[in-house]
C-alpha cells in the first residue's frame, strides 16, 4: 500500500468520523453530510411544502441571539430577521426563509453558540441552493410559469422592504371535481382550482412558495378545493381553508393543525377570521337543513361557524335565519357571467327576471346557482371580521351588495348598502349616508349624490381596529362594482371597481365615505369578482388587490381571449397615488396581502 493511498484512506475515515460525530456521536447514526459554518447540516424544505426555506441544524449545540440575513441579488431586496428562542427550539436549529429559486443563495447567520457553558459568537455565510419553482402543468400551448410573473411598476423607497403573499389559482384541465352535493350544482365542493400561493418581494422575485402536493389532492373529496381565506395570525403563522378543510401552518411549512370541517358543515371558501377572542370564524355552509317542503339540502355560502383552538364549534350564525334569503333585488341585477369565481363568459351581460326567480323557487333545483331561498347562492358571503368591542361579526354579502353587522344575539345591528328591497326591521337598520360635516346626502333607494356610493357585489369588509372605538367603526372594502345602482350599464366598458374606506357612526346610524380609489382607473382596473382592500398599521397604509382586472373575452363565442392581469397596490393613508404598484400577469387572482416576517420569527 503506497503512502499516498494510506493518506487518502485516513482522510476519508477522518471525514466519516467527523460526520458521524456531528450527527450525534459514536452511538448515533452513521450518515455523513457536509457541514458549513460552525453548526450542523442544512436541510432544505424541511416540512415538504415550502421549498424556499431551510433549517441549519444546531449540530448538538445550544444557539442564542441568532439573526438571519438573505443577501440579495444585485438590485434585489435583503431579507433579515432575528430568530426567537421559541423558533430555534421548535425547528432544531436556525430557520431560513426567503431563498431565491434556482439560485445559490448566500445566507449570513450571526449567532452565539453555547457548548459546555462556553459561549462563542460566530458570523457564518452559508451557500444554499434554492430549487426552481415547480407546479402542475396546465397543459397550455403558450408559455405558462408555475407561478404568475410579477412586474413592479412603482415602489417608493420606504416600501421597498415589503413582502406580499399572492393567493391565486390555476384551472387544470381534466382535474376538476365532478362530484356535486345538490341538484344541479354543488357549492365549494366544485371549486377545485390548483393552488398558486407565493410570496414576492418588491422587485417581483418569489422568495417563498407553497408546494401543495403533500397536503392537497385535486382528485380527493376531502383534500381538494380552492385554497382561500389566508390570514396571518398574531403568532406569525397563517390560517386558511380549502374545500372541506381548515388549516394552520407557519411560514416554514410546519403543520400546526390541518382538520376536516366539523360534520355539521361543508364547503369552506373565501374567509377564515382568526378573532381576538381566540376563536376562528369560518365561512362555510350547512351540511343538512330541512326545508318547509320536506326536502333536506346543503346550503351555499351562508353560514358562519365559530370554532375554538381545539376544533370545537362554540357558536354558529345561520344567515338564512338572520337575514332575508328572498331579497332578490341585487340578484336580479347581477351579471350572470360573473356570479362567482368560475366566470362563464357566455352569460356575460345577462340578468335574471322576476319570472326566472319565481320559476327557480318553485323547482327542485338547489346548489351553487344564483337565486333566493335556502339551498341556493342568495348570500355569497365572502368575508367575516370579528368586532371585539361588542362581540359581533361584520360580514360582506356579495349577492346582497351589503356589509352587515350582526350581534351575538343573532340580531342585525346595521346594514351598509342600498336601501332597496330591505323590509320591516331590516329597513330601519340601513345606514344613512352623510358628508364630512355630518350633513345628510340626498339619495334614492339605489344611488346617491356628492360622490358617495355604496358597495356593489363587494369583496372583503374589514374593520380598522386601531382607528375604531366608542361606537365608531372604520371599514375598508373592495367594491367590485357589478350591478352598480341595481342595474347593468349600457356598455360593459362602463363598469369600474373601487377600494373604499367608510366611517360608521353606530349611535347615529350614519355612514361617511372618507376615501376611495378606482373609478379614475376606469374599466381596465375593473374586477368582476374576488379582490381585497385592507388597512395595515405598520405602514399606515391601505393595501389593494384588484384581482381579476384586465380579463377580456369574445362576446360572440363566450371564450376568454386573455386571462386577468391583477393590480397589486399600496397607498399611504389618505393618498390617491399608490406608493407601490405591481402587475401580476395572466392569472385568476383571489387575494393578496403584506407579510410580516418579524412576528413570524422574532416572537
Amino acid at each position: 500500500m503506497s503512502a499516498l493511498f494510506r493518506l487518502s484512506v485516513l482522510a476519508v475515515a477522518a471525514s466519516l468520523s467527523v460526520g458521524a460525530y456531528a450527527m450525534g456521536g459514536a452511538s448515533g447514526p452513521k450518515t455523513t453530510y457536509q457541514v458549513q459554518g460552525h453548526l450542523g447540516e442544512i436541510v432544505v424544505n424541511p416540512y415538504k411544502i415550502a421549498p424556499l426555506t431551510a433549517v441549519i441544524r444546531n449540530g448538538g449545540y445550544q444557539i442564542e441571539d441568532a439573526r438571519v440575513t438573505i443577501l440579495p441579488k444585485p438590485e434585489g431586496v435583503e431579507i433579515s430577521y432575528k430568530v426567537s428562542p421559541r423558533m430555534l427550539l421548535t425547528h432544531g436549529g436556525v430557520p431560513v426563509f426567503g431563498l431565491y429559486p434556482d439560485y445559490v443563495n448566500k445566507v449570513k447567520v450571526d449567532y452565539t453558540r453555547v457548548f459546555n457553558g462556553k459561549k462563542e459568537k460566530f458570523s457564518d455565510v452559508y451557500e444554499i441552493y434554492g430549487s426552481p419553482i415547480y407546479g402542475e402543468s396546465q397543459g397550455l400551448l403558450h408559455e405558462k410559469s408555475a407561478l404568475p410573473k410579477v412586474k413592479p411598476v412603482k415602489v417608493d423607497k420606504d416600501f421597498k422592504d415589503r413582502l406580499y403573499l399572492l393567493n391565486n389559482a390555476a384551472d387544470l384541465a381534466g382535474k376538476a371535481s365532478h362530484a356535486v352535493w345538490n341538484n344541479p350544482m354543488g357549492g365549494a365542493l366544485e371549486w377545485n382550482f390548483y393552488p398558486q400561493n407565493g410570496i414576492v418581494d418588491t422587485t417581483g422575485e418569489y422568495r417563498w412558495y407553497m408546494f401543495s402536493e403533500p397536503i392537497y389532492n385535486l382528485d380527493s373529496l376531502y383534500y381538494g378545493g380552492d385554497m382561500m381565506g389566508f390570514r396571518q395570525n398574531k403568532d406569525g403563522s397563517f390560517t386558511w381553508g380549502y374545500g372541506q378543510r381548515y388549516v394552520k401552518y407557519d411560514l416554514m411549512g410546519r403543520e400546526i393543525w390541518n382538520r376536516r370541517l366539523p360534520v355539521s358543515y361543508n364547503d369552506f371558501s373565501h374567509s377564515l377570521d382568526p378573532a381576538q377572542n381566540g376563536n376562528y370564524f369560518l365561512r362555510v355552509a350547512s351540511s343538512n337543513v330541512k326545508l318547509a317542503n320536506g326536502k333536506n339540502v346543503r346550503t351555499v355560502r351562508d353560514v358562519i361557524a365559530e370554532i375554538d383552538e381545539n376544533g370545537y364549534v362554540v357558536d354558529e350564525f345561520r344567515l338564512f335565519d338572520i337575514l332575508d334569503p328572498y331579497r332578490a333585488d341585487v340578484i336580479k341585477a347581477l351579471d350572470q357571467g360573473a356570479v362567482c369565481l368560475n366566470i362563464d363568459a357566455s352569460k356575460a351581460g345577462k340578468t335574471l327576471s322576476e319570472e326566472d326567480i319565481k320559476a327557480l323557487n318553485e323547482s327542485d333545483q338547489y346548489g351553487d346557482i344564483a337565486g333566493t331561498g335556502v339551498g341556493r347562492n342568495w348570500a355569497h358571503v365572502n368575508s367575516v371580521d370579528y368586532d371585539p368591542t361588542d362581540d359581533s361579526i361584520i360580514i360582506s354579502s356579495r349577492h346582497q351588495s351589503a356589509i352587515i353587522k350582526i350581534g351575538r344575539d343573532k340580531k342585525v345591528k346595521w346594514i351598509l348598502g342600498a336601501p332597496r328591497g330591505w323590509k320591516g326591521d331590516f329597513a330601519k337598520k340601513v345606514l344613512k349616508p352623510v358628508d364630512k360635516n355630518g350633513k345628510a346626502i340626498p339619495c334614492t333607494d339605489a344611488t346617491c349624490e356628492g360622490g358617495f356610493d355604496w358597495t356593489w357585489t363587494q369583496h372583503t369588509a374589514f374593520r380598522i381596529d386601531s382607528m375604531s372605538k366608542d361606537g365608531v367603526v372604520y371599514l375598508t372594502a373592495f367594491d367590485n362594482g357589478d350591478a352598480r345602482g341595481m342595474e347593468q350599464p349600457a356598455l360593459p366598458e362602463m363598469k369600474y371597481s373601487r377600494a373604499v374606506v367608510y366611517k360608521v357612526d353606530e349611535k347615529a346610524g350614519t355612514v361617511e365615505q372618507i376615501w376611495t380609489f378606482g373609478e379614475e382607473r376606469g374599466h381596465d382596473w375593473f374586477s368582476p369578482v374576488t379582490s381585497i382592500a385592507e388597512y395595515h398599521a405598520d405602514k399606515n397604509s391601505i393595501f389593494v388587490y384588484s384581482a381579476t382586472a384586465g380579463a377580456s373575452f369574445d362576446v360572440t363565442t363566450g371564450a376568454f381571449t386573455s386571462a386577468p392581469n391583477p393590480y397589486m397596490m399600496e397607498f399611504r393613508w389618505g393618498e390617491k397615488e399608490p406608493a407601490v404598484e405591481m402587475r401580476v400577469e395572466s392569472t385568476t387572482g383571489y387575494q393578496a396581502m403584506p407579510v410580516d416576517i418579524s412576528i413570524a420569527f422574532e416572537k
